[in-house]
């Protein structure tokens, strides 16, 4: 036998992790009412208008919001939607698909003394004599199980049989079938769905902490419901989305057109300006899922793309009708920070203002959002990815210091920063006043500087960065001198 050459030569492979992905600035969830999605699937992702008409038709608030989303131009790639448990839901079980031949209405009518059992809330009902001989389609057979049944009803959808408790709340639940027609109806252990039990009604801000905790994935929230939630509502939606970890926004359509009352302060645009809510954006429209439009345009934005980022200003909200205004209740809508499609006398109409509720654009919040989970990433990156170490030194430091300067150049890249003067604190050698010619400037303390117990931890030292934004200009005064 020849001797391996591994004996003298050896080589090993070393695959680098793949390194952890961004998080999407750029997906809407659509919160609804509509019992299409249970209580235990809670939430369901949509790259298309037609996949939202497929499941919800085209009538319910949550397709007529998503048509709003995806009509947006460019248009935003996906959309959640989440359930919103307004009242109290019913326990239920799904059977299996039944295939084309197990669907004939021949393979049931020669069942005359059929039997089945089920529990329905924690009782077992015994079914018998089940005779299906007059039935002419399987939604006969249901009619005849549900006849059977004690507080519970059968259906046949086209495709499969739904069995239902007639109870609502937690102890509402219906379990698999056994016995009989149970494998027929595709209702056994094997064969059906998970059992989804009944739940409790819950209020909006309960919706949206379990849909959060559900899913990091959705950024912008709002409501599109039979039920429009109330005021105290929205804001303790508001509220819950201001204090979340994972940086989140929220959006909200005022309808009453008290808003436009500048005496007037119990509005949502009022109450949450007065709160100084900077991640809730409201806009005044008399259609209630205008916002979805508004947040269409501004998910569109591909960050990693040159000169990307925008301001909603001037945009176009397609579907709907702008809102005309006179120059006070304009003025009024500016003063509590309220956004409106509006009417221009050019023939016009654009989005205005393009402002979260509290001190800040939209974009602002968008773009910083991006950025900060861009450097977090990219900086847990470094360090997950390095094969060795990041030596607790200066030139350890300064390696995260690139990592976060590559952000920075595609913050500029991307039209979120830009040079300009600092008209803030400084820090390291950054004076408030001097000129920031790249637009950013990043300063690492010394590691000599650091206090041994920081440095027993393995803590690195503060990574201090001043980025400027590039802003943008909404408004213009133009002085024309005429010379006779």
């Amino acid at each position: 036998m020849s001797l391996s050459v591994s004996r003298l030569v050896r080589v090993t492979i070393n695959l680098s992790p793949l390194a952890a992905a961004r998080r999407s600035f750029g997906i809407l969830l659509v919160v609804g009412d509509s019992n299409v999605i249970s209580g235990a699937e809670r939430i369901r992702s949509y790259t298309t208008l037609e996949s939202v008409a497929t499941d919800f038709g085209t009538s319910a608030p949550e397709y007529l919001a998503a048509a709003l989303y995806f009509g947006q131009t460019p248009k935003p790639n996906t959309l959640s939607i989440g359930r919103w448990l307004q009242a109290a839901t019913s326990g239920f079980i799904n059977g299996g698909v039944l295939t084309s031949a197990e669907a004939l209405i021949s393979a049931w009518t020669g069942i005359t003394t059929g039997v089945l059992s089920i529990s329905i809330d924690g009782v077992v009902q015994n079914l018998t004599s089940l005779d299906f001989s007059g039935a002419a389609n399987l939604n006969a057979v249901a009619v005849i199980i549900t006849a059977a049944l004690s507080g519970a009803t059968c259906t046949w959808d086209g495709s499969k049989f739904t069995i239902t408790s007639s109870t609502t709340g937690v102890l509402s639940l219906v379990g698999y079938a056994s016995t009989g027609i149970a494998a027929q109806m595709k209702m056994t252990s094997g064969l059906a769905s998970a059992p989804v039990p009944g739940y409790a009604a819950e209020s909006p801000v309960v919706c949206v902490t379990a849909l959060a905790d559900l899913s990091p994935n959705w950024y912008g929230c709002m409501f599109a419901s039979t039920n429009r939630p109330t005021n105290d509502q929205f804001v303790a939606v508001a509220a819950l989305i201001q204090g979340l970890s994972i940086s989140r926004i929220f959006g909200v359509v005022e309808t009453n057109t008290q808003v436009l009352d500048p005496l007037v302060t119990s509005d949502l645009a009022s109450l949450l300006s007065a709160l100084n809510y900077t991640r809730s954006c409201v806009q005044y429209s008399a259609n209630a899922n205008a916002i979805a439009s508004l947040f269409g345009r501004a998910f569109s934005v591909n960050f990693s793309a040159n000169r990307s980022t925008i301001t909603l200003m001037y945009k176009q909200e397609p579907g709907v009708v702008a809102e005309e205004l006179t120059e006070t209740q304009a003025q009024t809508l500016k003063d509590k920070r309220c956004n409106v499609f509006v009417e221009y006398d050019n023939d016009t109409a654009i989005i205005q203002y393009g402002v979260m509720s509290g001190d800040a654009y939209f974009d602002e919040i968008h773009g910083l959002d991006w950025f900060q989970n861009a450097v977090q990433t990219e900086v847990y990156n470094l360090l997950y990815t390095s094969k060795t170490k990041i030596p607790q030194t200066d030139a350890g430091a300064n390696q995260i210091v690139n990592a976060v300067g590559a952000v920075c150049e595609e913050a500029i890249n991307n039209g979120l920063v830009a040079p300009g003067v600092w008209n803030a604190d400084g820090f390291g050698q950054l004076e408030r006043g001097q000129y920031l010619k790249s637009g950013y400037y990043i300063y690492a303390q010394p590691i000599s500087l650091q206090s041994q117990s920081l440095r027993d931890q393995r803590i690195a030292p503060p990574i201090q960065t001043a980025v400027k934004l590039a802003g943008a200009i909404q408004e213009v005064d133009v002085i024309v001198d005429v010379n006779r």
